[in-house]
């Protein structure tokens, strides 16, 4: 009996061994497939407007519509001087609607997408990962763009410094966007229909976090931001192009947040990763 409930304890060990390291093989052939990542991305781009004349720059004038439209209305809304709110404005919209948002919303859909080819090709499930981000970030830059012409416009520049202080949270952003693939993109793939619901909760979290609205507008209130994952994840990045080191306390959460994120993704595909085939 004791020998029959030591190899019977033993199973689900082993079957637990073995999830962790077709997991850990998958995103270590993920990032040597990196080359691959890229290529897929940016075909991504080429037949999303493939016909198209002005291509991705589609979204640079649409945003630059937004920005100029938004900034007056809420300039006037808010009491504020355009030259100080145009510029936060378009920064705050390009970096949520591509960088957080964006990124958060099509991750949900990262396996379903690319349904076709993993049920085609053997690949490792990361490198849908790597495509997603690649394509979101040909697409951050056409639309980083507008902020750029705002800032020239007014004369607001953050110089060398702040462009270098800004490269650790956007570094962060990708670390946090690959463990979104994986794990938003593992659950949106068996519960067809979490991506609506979680665009609902963004949509909220849009309107809570302070982007089209300065954080000192709260007063003394503005304290409580820091319970606000979303403002620290965008300060981090958005403060030092605004000429400012966020404090030490915004850092600390984002990264916090981020390591909790990245725990919970890897677990995740850990234990979904046999089945994401079957899923999509």
């Amino acid at each position: 009996m004791s020998s029959t409930s030591s190899a019977a304890a033993t199973v689900p060990a082993v079957e637990a061994s073995g999830r962790v390291r077709r997991a850990w093989e998958d995103m270590r052939g993920g990032f040597s497939l990196w080359r691959l990542g890229v290529t897929l991305g940016w075909m991504d781009i080429k037949l999303r407007y493939r016909g198209s004349v002005l291509g991705p720059f589609w979204l640079t004038l649409s945003s630059l519509i937004m920005v100029a439209s938004m900034g007056v209305i809420y300039a006037r809304l808010f009491h504020m001087v355009l030259r100080d709110y145009l510029p936060f404005l378009s920064i705050s919209l390009a970096l949520w609607q591509i960088g957080l948002a964006g990124i958060l919303q099509e991750s949900c859909n990262c396996f379903i997408d690319a349904s076709g080819t993993i049920r085609a090709v053997r690949l490792p499930f990361s490198v849908q990962a790597i495509r997603l981000l690649v394509r979101n970030a040909i697409v951050f830059a056409h639309n980083i763009v507008v902020p750029l012409g705002v800032f020239a416009l007014y004369g607001v520049w953050p110089g060398m410094a702040g462009l270098l202080a800004s490269i650790p949270g956007i570094l962060l952003w990708g670390i946090n966007g690959f463990a979104a693939c994986l794990f938003l993109g593992a659950f949106c793939a068996r519960f067809r229909d979490l991506p609506p619901i979680i665009g609902a909760v963004l949509q909220i979290a849009f309107y809570v976090t302070p982007i089209i609205w300065r954080p000192e507008q709260l007063g003394r209130r503005s304290a409580w931001l820091i319970y606000n994952p979303f403002y620290s994840l965008l300060e981090i990045v958005r403060g030092p192009l605004m000429g400012h080191i966020p404090s030490l306390d915004v850092a600390l959460t984002a990264v916090g947040v981020s390591a909790v994120w990245v725990i919970v993704a890897v677990l995740t595909f850990i234990a979904t990763r046999d089945k994401l085939a079957f899923w999509v």
